[in-house]
């Protein structure tokens, strides 16, 4: 054989395989996600944790795995349902509050208890680990990605809370039964409703304040709506919600095996700890929006702020009977969510 025709066969057998890799890799399964949650692009968990998560296994796959989202409930349904359209397949990922949906998860619930928490973050890492150790069996119909909490929940209203008194008969937003609960205690009158309703209602009166966290106002345009915002001394907030990132089973259970890995390399504790972070940096964009708008910010000083805390104790009591008539010890329940609090502060 010549040089020149050896030389051709080798460039030949080199075009071959390189032809037969594009075919292995074109062989590979690709797999779309649908991901599906309640609030515009531009809110802080879909900007600043559900998309660079989304764009990490994205990348960490090779592109074969697409995560496809919807916003502000685009596959149709309304916030409380989101759980289980996870659960039925509907969506092969939701993010939801579990406050949505009252009694489901009933161990869980502990970390929604007053002045139980500050910091997203640290308080998100303890709430996924504690998930996994006390209330796996409240997640068992899905496969959960990761269990997280928003930072220190406070009053933003349309007349000045400046103290315990001035809250009495108010209309306010709460987000979870043990939040309205709380909120009944106080003397308010609570009005249950998730938060992409909380725009309309302020706007039409329905209700005359709202509980939720800094991070979520500028999307609801709160600063606008409201002109007072009203905190608590110390390091924890008077309430928090709890979220969770969970996939169907079934779309879990039918990826291969390095898909699979990809998504637990993108699951659990740092996953949390991912989307605790977002809210902490998105509670000082929302702070920030109130400020520049000149709306009177206050925190209420140590003494009112025990004045709160000693009312607001009879709603873990309240709870701690009423989730012990289901069997559950939520007395050590909750000295279990303060212990993995502590460990992660």
């Amino acid at each position: 054989m010549t040089l020149i025709r050896r030389r051709s066969a080798i460039v030949a057998a080199a075009a071959l395989g390189a032809t037969s890799l594009a075919g292995k890799a074109l062989a590979q399964p690709t797999v779309t996600l649908r991901l599906h949650q309640f609030l515009p692009p531009q809110a802080t968990i879909p900007a600043r944790a559900i998309a660079p998560w989304a764009q990490k296994i994205e990348s960490e796959s090779g592109g074969r795995i697409k995560v496809q989202q919807f916003h502000s409930m685009s596959m149709g349904g309304s916030p409380p349902q989101l759980f289980d359209q996870a659960r039925d397949g509907v969506a092969d990922i939701v993010w939801t509050v579990l406050g949505y949906t009252p009694g489901r998860f009933n161990k869980s619930e502990v970390f929604e208890l007053p002045f139980m928490s500050g910091k997203a973050e640290p308080a998100s890492r303890a709430f996924h680990e504690y998930v996994q150790k006390h209330a796996a069996d409240e997640f068992r119909q899905v496969h959960l990605l990761a269990a997280h909490t928003h930072g220190p929940g406070l009053f933003h209203s349309k007349s000045a809370i400046t103290g315990l008194d001035s809250l009495r008969g108010l209309k306010v937003r709460g987000g979870s039964r043990i939040i309205n609960n709380l909120l009944a205690k106080l003397g308010a009158a609570p009005v249950g409703m998730p938060v992409p309703a909380v725009t309309e209602a302020l706007s039409k009166g329905v209700i005359d304040a709202t509980t939720i966290p800094w991070e979520v106002t500028p999307s609801l345009k709160i600063a606008e709506l409201v002109k007072h915002h009203t905190s608590f001394s110390g390091p924890t907030g008077l309430f928090t919600q709890t979220f969770a990132l969970v996939m169907n089973r079934g779309s879990y259970n039918k990826l291969p095996a390095d898909l699979k890995a990809i998504i637990d390399k993108n699951s659990g504790v740092e996953t949390a700890a991912l989307f605790g972070r977002a809210m902490d940096e998105g509670d000082k964009d929302g702070l920030a929006v109130a400020q520049k708008a000149g709306n009177s910010i206050v925190t209420l000083d140590a003494a009112e702020t025990q004045r709160w805390k000693t009312t607001a104790a009879a709603v873990e009591a309240d709870w701690v009977k009423e989730v012990q008539g289901k069997k559950i010890d939520g007395a050590k329940l909750v000295a279990e969510a303060r212990a993995l609090l502590a460990k992660y502060k």
